[in-house]
């Protein structure tokens, strides 16, 4: 496979966005840890999606606020709430359960509990303020460099976590996907640094990669102690803590324009 192909394979496994027949294929599990450093890029592609969502709305002259929620149902919309449907199942299984038997199953369950519309309701409400914040402190380019860094760290770290962390199951989506090559997984890595250095400020780039390596790690540390691994459902909800995390520090250290 050549890197266009991976990129296509990266596109379709974390997106819901039509492929041109010309493009689309059948792929394994096998081409699949051949295409996870492609990762990041299907997160600039989401990010910007979201940024021309935005932009678009705010030369109409709509709030801030109407703009930052049609940018976000872009990126829910691209992905088929792939991720935020992860960090719903999460925070069912670790806040339901008692054994990790239970846990899995709940995890495992397409019925929504109360742990997981609350984590939906939480993790929205804050990816929604923080973008407000950005806009009403800074301009549009604080949101469109936050939007990009933010979608484009969150997904580099999912390889990874595929790399360095045990399977809570033996069959699913994280186990058939099984453990990229650390060249891979390391490839990811260094493009989303890479990704964040090129929209934020030195000082506030290094801030966010140092968290949201801290974070990812607590995060997986709590799978593991929770369910003793991951699942696809614990990257979904790693993106969207990292996603969330991100856009809450550039609020937080963002300078009034």
């Amino acid at each position: 496979m050549n890197h266009l192909q991976k990129l296509f394979i990266a596109i379709q496994f974390l997106t819901r966005l039509p492929m041109p027949a010309k493009f689309q294929r059948s792929w394994s599990m096998e081409d699949l840890r051949e295409s996870v450093h492609m990762f990041p890029l299907v997160g600039v592609l989401v990010g910007l999606a979201a940024c021309l969502v935005y932009v678009a709305a705010v030369s109409l002259n709509l709030p801030s606020v109407v703009a930052t929620i049609l940018a976000v149902a872009t990126q829910i919309l691209m992905t088929g709430a792939l991720h935020e449907d992860g960090l719903a199942d999460v925070c069912d299984g670790f806040g339901g359960g008692h054994t990790i038997e239970q846990k899995l199953a709940i995890m495992r369950d397409s019925r929504l509990g109360t742990y997981g519309a609350i984590g939906l309701i939480l993790g929205l409400a804050l990816r929604l303020a923080a973008i407000v914040h950005l806009a009403d402190h800074g301009d549009v380019w604080f949101v469109v460099t936050g939007l990009i860094a933010a979608a484009t760290l969150s997904r580099a770290a999912m390889p990874l976590a595929m790399l360095f962390m045990p399977q809570a199951r033996s069959e699913g989506l994280a186990a058939s996907a099984g453990k990229p090559r650390q060249s891979k997984s390391f490839a990811s890595a260094a493009l989303g640094g890479v990704a964040v250095f090129l929209c934020l400020p030195p000082v506030e780039a290094t801030i966010v990669i140092v968290v949201s390596t801290v974070s990812a790690a607590l995060f997986l540390d709590l799978s593991r102690r929770q369910i003793g691994g991951i699942t696809g459902d614990v990257l979904g909800g790693l993106q969207q803590v990292l996603d969330i995390l991100v856009l809450v520090i550039a609020a937080a250290l963002v300078r009034p324009a």
